[in-house]
């Protein structure tokens, strides 16, 4: 049976620095849209207080997990020990996205000192913290951190990222907004 805690302890900010690997899901408002699941690695997670944190969105395939936060807020991150103890732990809570070139997000990149570049970082207001068994997710061995990702993210000039960025990343394939280009840019 899970087990309620009001705020991260020292045993839950343990357990959660210790995976390589967390889920984040999100949904739009209409029933007719996607649900998303995206995979977050690296060290890409910042713990504020007890009942806040933060994940580094360096991009991908789509720019659902923004769009959806900023519809409706609702967000849940999901961290599975693949070693050890069976557990898994959900944080559910409201979220905020703030794209690179918006007010706040450098005081936010600071989180993330490994980091240069980022499209977004998403911030989670905690409102429910559970655990459960885990009895049902594998062991498995890890061997390291897949580097495409970020030699994607790091490669091109600023400006050619950040163009591309908005030309890939303007609608979620719900057509909800994604990055939204500032005024009087482009």
């Amino acid at each position: 049976m899970a087990k309620l805690y009001e705020r991260l302890d020292d045993n839950l900010i343990t357990f959660i620095k210790a995976q390589k690997l967390f889920f984040v899901a999100t949904a739009p408002l209409s029933a007719e849209g996607s649900v998303n699941v995206s995979p977050k690695g690296y060290d890409s997670l910042a713990i504020i207080d007890p009942v806040t944190v933060a994940y580094l969105d360096l991009g991908g395939s789509g720019i659902e997990t923004h769009a959806h936060v900023r519809e409706n807020g609702r967000i849940t991150l999901m961290f599975c020990a693949f070693e050890g103890a069976a557990s898994i732990l959900r944080l559910y809570g409201t979220g905020e996205a703030v794209a690179f070139g918006e007010p706040g997000f450098a005081e936010k990149m600071a989180l993330f000192p490994g980091f240069e570049r980022a499209r977004g970082i998403v911030t989670v207001r905690i409102r429910r913290i559970s655990d459960s068994c885990g009895w049902g997710v594998p062991f498995f061995e890890y061997q390291g951190e897949r580097d495409q990702l970020r030699r994607h993210v790091d490669h091109r000039p600023q400006d050619e990222w950040a163009e591309r960025r908005y030309e890939s990343n303007a609608l979620s394939i719900d057509g909800l907004p994604g990055l939204v280009r500032p005024m009087g840019k482009g």
